[in-house]
């Protein structure tokens, strides 16, 4: 048998899921490690298979063709993937949603915006968005999208949920300790080999060089989802390209939230939705959720914790 301490970690940074995926994991040697991986980056790709909206194959899309048409059987695997978003959607009073991919992109972010879009745009921009209208039948297995147009998307939680399911199959092969980082999603489990807790860096977002904590993660998730890199300045008012999919405005006041989670679906999911509804309806909300935490970084700076989190400052 070997001994636990002559492990050591691998790691193989990939492109999946259109993002950056780094994997890591603690083997015994670099042909068990090397296969560890290889059967994470094949669960990975299935799922991709299965939620991509920009594969015209998958079964997501072929939910979005058939919006206002008929309902669409899907694999158990999606459709309870569905049946969470939507339950997230009701814990964040809309502010997230899947079907967010209806809204059409008035706003840019490149450089090429000279004016606000006007309110009649922005309303008409999230007409067809709206979690209520994803109809899911149980029995059958399918979802119906009610209106003509209306689409899912899965760009605030498939990374975080492919991530989950990684992690749970590399667990169930006997692998100890790892880390799946999806562009920032993080997902770790187990420990070190020098047996101390895997650490996560929160940066500074107005200085990305700086970090001003690290933070321990025990066998869960932590997602951090920034703005300080895409927004617009009009009338002295920054918007971000995180827009609020019930108004179609884009959020202001933070720049970047941190949320801890078991899973990292809902690290993912929480993230975002924290900075739709806000600082103070935000932490409201996460203080209400059992082993939910997060840390909130204003447009001035700002540092705001949920009640539970200890943070060792640098």
């Amino acid at each position: 048998m070997v001994s636990c301490i002559a492990q050591q970690p691998y790691k193989r940074t990939l492109k999946l899921m259109g993002s950056r995926f780094d994997i890591t994991v603690i083997a015994n040697d670099s042909v068990e490690g090397n296969r560890y991986i290889d059967t994470a980056v094949a669960k990975i790709t299935r799922i991709e298979k299965l939620i991509s909206s920009w594969d015209a194959n998958s079964q997501t899309s072929k939910v979005n063709r058939n919006a206002g048409i008929k309902p669409v059987k899907v694999d158990i695997e999606l459709f309870q993937l569905i049946e969470r978003a939507i339950g997230i959607s009701k814990l964040t009073d809309g502010a997230f949603d899947i079907s967010y991919a209806s809204m059409d992109r008035i706003w840019k972010f490149d450089g090429s915006m000279i004016q606000m879009p006007s309110e009649e745009e922005i309303a008409a921009s999230v007409a067809k968005v709206g979690f209520h209208n994803i109809i899911l039948d149980k029995e059958n297995s399918t979802v119906f999208l009610k209106q003509e147009g209306m689409k899912i998307g899965f760009g605030a939680i498939g990374k975080g949920y492919a991530a989950d399911k990684a992690k749970e199959l590399l667990i169930s092969k006997g692998v100890a300790s790892g880390i799946i980082n999806a562009s920032g999603d993080m997902n770790t489990w187990g420990k070190q080999p020098n047996g101390k807790e895997w650490k996560v860096a929160i940066t500074n977002p107005l200085d990305k060089n700086k970090v001003f904590a690290l933070l321990p993660i025990k066998n869960g998730a932590v997602v951090t989802s920034g703005n300080y890199e895409k927004y617009v300045n009009f009338n002295g008012k920054r918007y971000t390209h995180i827009i609020d999919p019930r108004t179609g405005y884009p959020s202001s006041g933070i720049i970047s939230v941190t949320v801890f989670a078991p899973k990292a679906e809902l690290a993912d999911a929480l993230a975002t939705s924290v900075f739709v509804m806000g600082k103070e309806a935000g932490l409201d909300r996460v203080n209400q959720l059992p082993k939910i935490e997060c840390i909130i970084i204003d447009d001035k700076g700002n540092i705001t914790k949920s009640k539970n989190i200890e943070i060792d400052k640098l």
